[in-house]
């Protein structure tokens, strides 16, 4: 049983031009490269193996497969309720339709900000890489702003676009990641080894970390940030043809195949690292290119370069539709500006998107700080993390009381639905505490307290800004009867 504003109130079928109304474009290999993109390969493992390094000292690959694992079974939770539910915004809608209005009003704040949080941060580090492609690399500071927003300024103008342009786009960066990165790491593991296999789980502890536990736990938390984006495909389910089928499926392909080439990826760098050269690495330098051109040229550095901007432009345009979707769908619910809710005639969302660019652009004035970058990531990941909890969480409580019934949807787990729920959300509830747990080893031994302390500090103080709102919106009588569902 669902509440009396479930997905049985939804009209698949509705017309494109209707108000409000996205326009179902995608295919599931649309759906399945938007997903593929978000998460990347490229942009997730190239922002963190220097920090996991640094930190853990090495052997960092067990706890990178181990979180792949655990997000599996939240991507098996997403994909249920998607099979059931498929409306723009995802995340945010089943928590309003589960567990009711406040419930989604609490979802949708702490999923836009994080999600925003994450497409700048993925804006400052495709900067970073557009800078290099561009030999201006080495900056520091306003010129890697700059490049931020120029990054974000293409990855807007593809959002924009036709849609066939950005479909396009979306399927090139893929191929890209697979045949070049994926292609590259082959070529490394089994041609270019420095180091024996052993070497994926040696020098563990030996970092800033100050134990082997701690430098374990501490490559989980880090490890968090590879597999994050693949919900995107839920967010866009509304733009999916048959969506019941085609985004779990989606959901399920895309995390297997970015896992796949992340574990992969990353055991072939490992191996063909330098490890001094991984400990001198920062969230503004480039470790990977100089591996590639000592081992196959100086020729290779050009087509290797563009092939990473190729799948950095993917991952923030994708990253970007992503965060808009989940713009709009609150704004349809009247949780934002109803403008933004608007779409044109070919029914896309361009306000939501403007908007999203806005917010994610000014946070890009953070990158002035290098140390406010990684406060940035934090949050993001963060913030991801304690989206995937309320989920999961909303998702058990109200499989226990009756609430919600897996068994309508089109993806049935049976007896195996509750014991994934129950460990995706333990999982998630102890990966968000293990990211924001304060860690000066990880950030700076001198770090000030509010950095150690940014995820908690800036979720609480999303928290409390919500509940005001709850609470005064709970003193004004609507207007207007709410609308729950694209009509």
């Amino acid at each position: 049983m669902l509440m009396k504003d479930g997905p049985e109130t939804l009209a698949p079928a509705a017309a494109a031009s209707t108000p409000g109304t996205l326009h179902r474009s995608l295919s599931l290999w649309n759906s399945l490269t938007i997903g593929f993109a978000t998460v990347s390969p490229v942009a997730g493992l190239y922002a963190i193996i220097g920090v996991q390094t640094v930190v853990t000292g090495g052997g960092w690959f067990a706890a990178l497969a181990l979180c792949l694992v655990m997000q599996m079974l939240v991507a098996t939770v997403y994909a249920e309720l998607s099979s059931q539910i498929p409306i723009a915004g995802g995340a945010y809608k089943w928590a309003r339709q589960l567990g009711g209005a406040t419930t989604g009003t609490y979802a949708g704040a702490i999923y836009v900000t994080s999600t925003i949080a994450m497409l700048t941060t993925t804006a400052y580090t495709g900067g970073v890489w557009l800078a290099i492609f561009f030999g201006s690399g080495g900056g520091t500071g306003v010129s890697l702003v700059i490049w931020g927003a120029v990054f974000m300024l293409v990855c807007t103008v593809l959002n924009l676009v036709h849609v066939s342009v950005f479909k396009f786009l979306i399927s090139l960066g893929v191929y890209a990641e697979i045949v070049g990165s994926f292609g590259v790491a082959l070529l490394l593991f089994f041609f270019f080894r420095q180091h024996g296999l052993s070497e994926l789980f040696a020098h563990l502890g030996t970092g800033t970390a100050p134990s082997q536990t701690a430098a374990f736990l501490a490559a989980l938390a880090i490890s968090g940030w590879a597999f994050i984006g693949f919900d995107a495909c839920s967010t866009i389910a509304e733009e999916t043809h048959e969506p019941k089928r085609m985004v779990p499926r989606a959901i399920f392909l895309s995390l297997c195949m970015v896992g796949s080439v992340v574990l992969f990826n990353s055991a072939a760098l490992t191996l063909s690292f330098n490890r001094d050269t991984l400990r001198q690495t920062s969230a503004a330098s480039d470790p990977v290119t100089p591996v590639i051109v000592d081992n196959f040229g100086a020729w290779a550095e050009t087509p290797f370069l563009a092939i990473i901007m190729i799948a950095f432009l993917a991952c923030g345009s994708s990253m970007l539709q992503y965060t808009s979707r989940i713009v709009f769908s609150m704004a349809r619910e009247g949780s934002l500006p109803a403008v933004l809710s608007r779409v044109t005639a070919a029914g896309a969302p361009h306000n939501a998107v403007l908007f999203t660019v806005l917010l994610a652009t000014l946070g890009l004035f953070f990158g002035l700080n290098d140390e406010a970058v990684a406060t940035v990531l934090a949050f993001g990941t963060g913030g991801l993390y304690a989206m995937f909890a309320m989920t999961t969480g909303v998702g058990l409580y109200t499989r226990l009381t009756g609430r919600w019934d897996p068994s309508l949807g089109e993806l049935k787990l049976g007896a195996w639905g509750l014991l994934i729920n129950t460990a995706a959300f333990l999982w998630s509830v102890f990966e968000f505490v293990n990211i924001a747990w304060p860690r000066p080893y990880a950030v700076s031994p001198d770090a000030p307290w509010w950095q150690l302390w940014a995820v908690p500090l800036v979720l609480g103080s999303i928290l409390v800004l919500t509940t005001l709102h709850v609470i005064v919106g709970k003193n004004e009588a609507p207007v207007h009867p709410e609308k729950t569902e694209p009509s």
